[in-house]
Protein backbone atom coordinates (compact mmCIF):
# COMPACT_ATOMS: atom_id res chain seq x y z
CA UNK A 1 0.00 0.00 0.00
CA UNK A 2 1.34 3.38 -0.72
CA UNK A 3 1.39 5.70 1.94
CA UNK A 4 0.41 8.52 0.66
CA UNK A 5 -2.82 6.32 -0.54
CA UNK A 6 -3.66 5.72 2.78
CA UNK A 7 -6.06 8.24 5.06
CA UNK A 8 -4.80 9.25 8.50
CA UNK A 9 -7.35 10.04 11.15
CA UNK A 10 -6.57 13.50 11.37
CA UNK A 11 -6.82 14.59 7.53
CA UNK A 12 -10.27 15.67 7.06
CA UNK A 13 -9.83 18.46 4.05
CA UNK A 14 -13.64 18.34 3.44
CA UNK A 15 -14.63 19.60 6.85
CA UNK A 16 -14.83 17.86 10.25
CA UNK A 17 -18.25 17.05 9.74
CA UNK A 18 -17.45 14.76 6.35
CA UNK A 19 -14.36 13.04 8.57
CA UNK A 20 -16.66 12.43 11.38
CA UNK A 21 -19.31 10.94 8.83
CA UNK A 22 -16.67 9.20 7.34
CA UNK A 23 -15.40 7.29 10.17
CA UNK A 24 -18.88 6.55 11.78
CA UNK A 25 -19.43 2.90 10.81
CA UNK A 26 -15.62 1.97 12.58
CA UNK A 27 -16.52 3.32 15.65
CA UNK A 28 -18.32 1.69 18.68
CA UNK A 29 -21.61 1.85 19.10
CA UNK A 30 -21.85 4.45 22.06
CA UNK A 31 -19.12 6.69 19.96
CA UNK A 32 -21.36 5.99 17.65
CA UNK A 33 -24.02 7.90 19.06
CA UNK A 34 -21.62 11.09 20.17
CA UNK A 35 -21.11 10.88 16.47
CA UNK A 36 -24.40 11.43 15.35
CA UNK A 37 -25.36 13.99 17.41
CA UNK A 38 -21.70 16.26 16.74
CA UNK A 39 -22.81 15.75 12.97
CA UNK A 40 -26.34 16.83 12.98
CA UNK A 41 -25.85 19.90 14.77
CA UNK A 42 -22.44 20.82 14.93
CA UNK A 43 -23.35 23.96 16.61
CA UNK A 44 -25.65 22.62 19.61
CA UNK A 45 -22.64 20.03 20.24
CA UNK A 46 -20.03 22.60 20.39
CA UNK A 47 -21.85 24.57 23.01
CA UNK A 48 -22.37 21.00 25.41
CA UNK A 49 -20.16 20.66 28.28
CA UNK A 50 -18.42 17.32 28.09
CA UNK A 51 -21.39 16.02 30.63
CA UNK A 52 -24.18 17.37 28.95
CA UNK A 53 -22.77 15.63 25.60
CA UNK A 54 -22.42 12.46 27.24
CA UNK A 55 -26.05 12.94 29.03
CA UNK A 56 -27.42 13.62 25.75
CA UNK A 57 -25.71 10.39 23.67
CA UNK A 58 -26.79 8.23 26.46
CA UNK A 59 -23.24 7.42 27.61
CA UNK A 60 -20.33 8.07 29.73
CA UNK A 61 -17.51 11.24 29.28
CA UNK A 62 -14.89 8.69 29.48
CA UNK A 63 -16.22 7.49 25.99
CA UNK A 64 -16.87 11.03 24.66
CA UNK A 65 -12.87 11.02 25.21
CA UNK A 66 -12.75 8.16 23.05
CA UNK A 67 -14.65 9.38 20.59
CA UNK A 68 -12.86 12.38 20.15
CA UNK A 69 -9.36 10.38 20.35
CA UNK A 70 -10.87 8.21 17.18
CA UNK A 71 -11.82 11.19 15.00
CA UNK A 72 -8.03 12.49 15.35
CA UNK A 73 -8.46 14.85 18.21
CA UNK A 74 -6.54 15.19 21.29
CA UNK A 75 -8.97 15.71 23.67
CA UNK A 76 -12.82 17.30 23.81
CA UNK A 77 -11.59 20.98 24.12
CA UNK A 78 -10.54 20.67 20.91
CA UNK A 79 -13.22 18.99 19.60
CA UNK A 80 -15.43 21.87 20.80
CA UNK A 81 -13.33 24.34 19.40
CA UNK A 82 -13.25 22.66 15.75
CA UNK A 83 -17.14 21.72 15.77
CA UNK A 84 -17.60 25.73 16.24
CA UNK A 85 -15.60 26.67 13.34
CA UNK A 86 -16.75 23.89 11.15
CA UNK A 87 -20.99 25.11 12.51
CA UNK A 88 -19.44 28.68 11.30
CA UNK A 89 -18.71 27.89 7.61
CA UNK A 90 -21.65 25.21 7.13
CA UNK A 91 -23.55 26.15 4.23
CA UNK A 92 -27.33 26.79 5.45
CA UNK A 93 -30.29 25.46 3.16
CA UNK A 94 -31.63 27.73 0.77
CA UNK A 95 -35.29 26.87 1.77
CA UNK A 96 -35.94 27.31 5.55
CA UNK A 97 -38.08 23.77 5.93
CA UNK A 98 -34.90 21.71 4.59
CA UNK A 99 -33.78 20.99 7.97
CA UNK A 100 -30.59 18.33 8.67
CA UNK A 101 -31.21 17.56 4.99
CA UNK A 102 -33.73 14.95 5.66
CA UNK A 103 -37.54 14.38 4.18
CA UNK A 104 -40.09 14.26 7.35
CA UNK A 105 -43.32 12.41 6.83
CA UNK A 106 -46.11 14.36 5.02
CA UNK A 107 -43.78 16.80 3.32
CA UNK A 108 -45.32 18.30 0.09
CA UNK A 109 -43.03 17.98 -3.17
CA UNK A 110 -41.76 21.32 -3.31
CA UNK A 111 -40.29 20.56 0.08
CA UNK A 112 -38.97 17.71 -1.33
CA UNK A 113 -37.76 19.06 -4.48
CA UNK A 114 -35.57 21.64 -1.80
CA UNK A 115 -34.21 18.76 -0.05
CA UNK A 116 -32.72 16.51 -2.38
CA UNK A 117 -31.17 19.35 -4.32
CA UNK A 118 -29.53 20.50 -1.45
CA UNK A 119 -28.33 17.10 -0.72
CA UNK A 120 -27.25 16.31 -3.74
CA UNK A 121 -25.31 19.90 -3.94
CA UNK A 122 -23.91 19.36 -1.05
CA UNK A 123 -22.44 15.68 -1.62
CA UNK A 124 -20.99 17.49 -4.64
CA UNK A 125 -19.35 20.08 -2.72
CA UNK A 126 -17.71 17.79 0.11
CA UNK A 127 -17.36 15.50 -2.28
CA UNK A 128 -15.15 17.45 -3.87
CA UNK A 129 -13.12 19.57 -0.84
CA UNK A 130 -12.28 16.31 0.51
CA UNK A 131 -11.19 14.35 -2.43
CA UNK A 132 -7.30 13.93 -2.61
CA UNK A 133 -5.36 15.66 -5.36
CA UNK A 134 -2.37 13.72 -4.90
CA UNK A 135 -3.71 10.24 -4.92
CA UNK A 136 -6.52 11.31 -7.51
CA UNK A 137 -3.03 12.19 -9.66
CA UNK A 138 -2.22 8.76 -8.88
CA UNK A 139 -4.73 7.27 -9.90
CA UNK A 140 -5.14 9.70 -13.11
CA UNK A 141 -1.32 7.88 -14.09
CA UNK A 142 -2.29 4.01 -13.22
CA UNK A 143 -5.16 4.34 -15.46
CA UNK A 144 -3.34 6.18 -17.84
CA UNK A 145 -1.03 3.57 -18.60
CA UNK A 146 -2.76 0.72 -17.78
CA UNK A 147 -2.63 -1.86 -20.21
CA UNK A 148 -6.05 -3.25 -19.16
CA UNK A 149 -8.59 -1.50 -16.55
CA UNK A 150 -11.48 -3.71 -14.61
CA UNK A 151 -13.91 -2.09 -13.10
CA UNK A 152 -16.39 -3.35 -10.68
CA UNK A 153 -19.62 -2.43 -8.72
CA UNK A 154 -22.62 -3.81 -7.29
CA UNK A 155 -26.32 -2.62 -7.46
CA UNK A 156 -26.23 1.05 -7.41
CA UNK A 157 -22.47 0.97 -7.71
CA UNK A 158 -22.47 -0.88 -10.81
CA UNK A 159 -24.37 2.06 -12.76
CA UNK A 160 -21.20 4.18 -11.88
CA UNK A 161 -18.84 1.38 -12.79
CA UNK A 162 -20.81 1.04 -16.32
CA UNK A 163 -20.25 4.55 -16.60
CA UNK A 164 -17.07 5.39 -15.65
CA UNK A 165 -16.45 2.39 -18.28
CA UNK A 166 -18.17 3.71 -20.88
CA UNK A 167 -16.42 7.10 -20.83
CA UNK A 168 -12.89 5.55 -20.98
CA UNK A 169 -13.55 3.02 -23.57
CA UNK A 170 -14.76 6.66 -25.51
CA UNK A 171 -11.12 7.58 -25.71
CA UNK A 172 -9.96 4.30 -26.58
CA UNK A 173 -8.99 2.80 -22.86
CA UNK A 174 -9.21 -0.72 -22.39
CA UNK A 175 -12.20 -0.92 -20.00
CA UNK A 176 -14.18 -3.72 -18.99
CA UNK A 177 -17.04 -3.73 -16.51
CA UNK A 178 -18.71 -7.11 -15.39
CA UNK A 179 -21.83 -6.83 -13.61
CA UNK A 180 -21.57 -10.72 -12.54
CA UNK A 181 -19.58 -11.54 -10.05
CA UNK A 182 -18.59 -15.24 -11.65
CA UNK A 183 -17.29 -12.81 -14.54
CA UNK A 184 -15.87 -9.95 -13.06
CA UNK A 185 -13.55 -12.59 -10.83
CA UNK A 186 -12.41 -15.02 -13.93
CA UNK A 187 -11.75 -11.49 -15.38
CA UNK A 188 -9.62 -10.23 -12.43
CA UNK A 189 -7.52 -13.53 -12.74
CA UNK A 190 -6.47 -12.83 -16.14
CA UNK A 191 -5.00 -9.43 -14.95
CA UNK A 192 -1.31 -8.87 -14.03
CA UNK A 193 1.27 -5.83 -13.32
CA UNK A 194 0.33 -2.69 -15.42
CA UNK A 195 -3.47 -3.45 -15.01
CA UNK A 196 -5.86 -1.33 -12.98
CA UNK A 197 -8.62 -2.59 -10.69
CA UNK A 198 -11.11 -0.41 -9.59
CA UNK A 199 -13.77 -0.97 -7.27
CA UNK A 200 -16.62 1.11 -6.18
CA UNK A 201 -18.78 -0.01 -3.38
CA UNK A 202 -20.61 3.16 -1.34
CA UNK A 203 -20.35 1.14 2.02
CA UNK A 204 -17.02 -0.46 1.33
CA UNK A 205 -18.41 -3.90 2.82
CA UNK A 206 -19.96 -5.32 -0.63
CA UNK A 207 -18.49 -8.61 -0.74
CA UNK A 208 -18.74 -9.14 -4.30
CA UNK A 209 -16.74 -6.10 -4.94
CA UNK A 210 -14.04 -6.82 -2.23
CA UNK A 211 -13.59 -10.32 -3.32
CA UNK A 212 -13.22 -9.71 -6.78
CA UNK A 213 -10.48 -6.38 -6.04
CA UNK A 214 -8.87 -8.52 -3.97
CA UNK A 215 -8.53 -11.50 -6.61
CA UNK A 216 -7.04 -8.44 -8.84
CA UNK A 217 -4.75 -7.41 -6.20
CA UNK A 218 -3.25 -10.88 -6.35
CA UNK A 219 -2.58 -11.19 -9.80
CA UNK A 220 -0.78 -7.95 -10.00
CA UNK A 221 -2.62 -5.24 -10.69
CA UNK A 222 -3.07 -1.37 -8.59
CA UNK A 223 -6.22 -1.49 -6.98
CA UNK A 224 -8.91 1.53 -6.64
CA UNK A 225 -11.45 1.64 -4.17
CA UNK A 226 -14.29 4.78 -4.04
CA UNK A 227 -16.17 4.52 -1.37
CA UNK A 228 -17.74 6.67 1.38
CA UNK A 229 -16.03 5.30 4.10
CA UNK A 230 -12.12 5.61 4.87
CA UNK A 231 -11.85 2.59 7.43
CA UNK A 232 -14.43 0.02 5.56
CA UNK A 233 -13.20 -3.58 4.84
CA UNK A 234 -12.73 -2.55 0.76
CA UNK A 235 -9.77 0.01 1.74
CA UNK A 236 -7.42 -3.32 2.87
CA UNK A 237 -7.37 -4.54 -0.35
CA UNK A 238 -6.74 -1.28 -2.50
CA UNK A 239 -3.43 0.49 -3.34
CA UNK A 240 -5.43 3.67 -3.66
CA UNK A 241 -8.21 4.98 -1.80
CA UNK A 242 -10.49 7.66 -2.96
CA UNK A 243 -13.47 9.01 -1.12
CA UNK A 244 -16.79 10.60 -1.26
CA UNK A 245 -18.72 12.61 1.16
CA UNK A 246 -22.43 11.46 0.98
CA UNK A 247 -24.74 11.82 3.42
CA UNK A 248 -27.69 9.70 2.71
CA UNK A 249 -30.62 10.15 4.97
CA UNK A 250 -34.37 8.96 4.52
CA UNK A 251 -34.21 7.12 1.27
CA UNK A 252 -30.99 5.75 1.87
CA UNK A 253 -31.89 2.49 -0.70
CA UNK A 254 -32.56 4.66 -3.24
CA UNK A 255 -28.31 5.41 -3.31
CA UNK A 256 -28.99 9.34 -4.29
CA UNK A 257 -26.67 11.61 -3.51
CA UNK A 258 -23.93 8.57 -2.76
CA UNK A 259 -24.26 8.10 -7.02
CA UNK A 260 -23.94 11.67 -7.92
CA UNK A 261 -21.12 11.64 -5.46
CA UNK A 262 -19.07 9.07 -7.08
CA UNK A 263 -20.17 10.26 -10.68
CA UNK A 264 -18.23 13.15 -9.26
CA UNK A 265 -15.32 11.42 -8.28
CA UNK A 266 -15.45 8.65 -11.90
CA UNK A 267 -15.62 12.30 -13.59
CA UNK A 268 -12.50 13.89 -12.55
CA UNK A 269 -10.99 10.68 -13.03
CA UNK A 270 -11.82 10.47 -16.81
CA UNK A 271 -10.80 13.91 -17.46
CA UNK A 272 -7.74 14.19 -15.68
CA UNK A 273 -7.15 10.78 -18.11
CA UNK A 274 -8.38 12.50 -21.06
CA UNK A 275 -5.90 15.55 -20.08
CA UNK A 276 -2.94 13.43 -20.63
CA UNK A 277 -3.15 13.08 -24.11
CA UNK A 278 -5.57 15.69 -24.92
CA UNK A 279 -5.28 15.20 -29.20
CA UNK A 280 -5.78 11.15 -28.45
CA UNK A 281 -8.96 12.09 -26.57
CA UNK A 282 -10.53 14.30 -29.23
CA UNK A 283 -10.10 12.31 -31.92
CA UNK A 284 -11.62 9.16 -30.15
CA UNK A 285 -14.74 11.41 -28.67
CA UNK A 286 -15.15 13.02 -32.61
CA UNK A 287 -14.78 8.99 -34.26
CA UNK A 288 -17.13 7.67 -31.19
CA UNK A 289 -19.53 10.76 -31.64
CA UNK A 290 -19.57 10.47 -35.58
CA UNK A 291 -19.98 6.73 -35.82
CA UNK A 292 -23.73 7.39 -33.96
CA UNK A 293 -24.50 10.44 -35.94
CA UNK A 294 -27.13 9.02 -37.86
CA UNK A 295 -29.09 7.24 -35.43
CA UNK A 296 -30.06 10.82 -33.69
CA UNK A 297 -32.60 13.19 -35.06
CA UNK A 298 -31.87 15.61 -36.97
CA UNK A 299 -32.90 19.04 -35.53
CA UNK A 300 -35.26 20.13 -39.13
CA UNK A 301 -36.36 16.44 -38.76
CA UNK A 302 -40.19 16.50 -38.12
CA UNK A 303 -40.80 13.75 -35.16
CA UNK A 304 -43.64 11.27 -35.82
Amino acid sequence: MAKSAKISASHEPGGLIVHISGLLPSLSPAEQRVARLVVSDPAAAARRTITDLATAAETSEATVIRFCRSVGMDGYPQLRIRLAAEAARRIEPPDARVVGGDIPPGADLAQIIATIAFNDARAVEETAEQLDPAVCEQVVEAIGGAGRIDIYGAGASGFVASDFQQKLHRIGRIAFYFPDVHTALTSAALLGRGDVAIGISHTGTTSDVIEVLEQARTRGAATVALTNFPRSPITDVADFVLTTAARETTYRSGATASRLAQLTVVDCLFVGVAARNRARARKALEATAEAVQSHRVGANRRRA
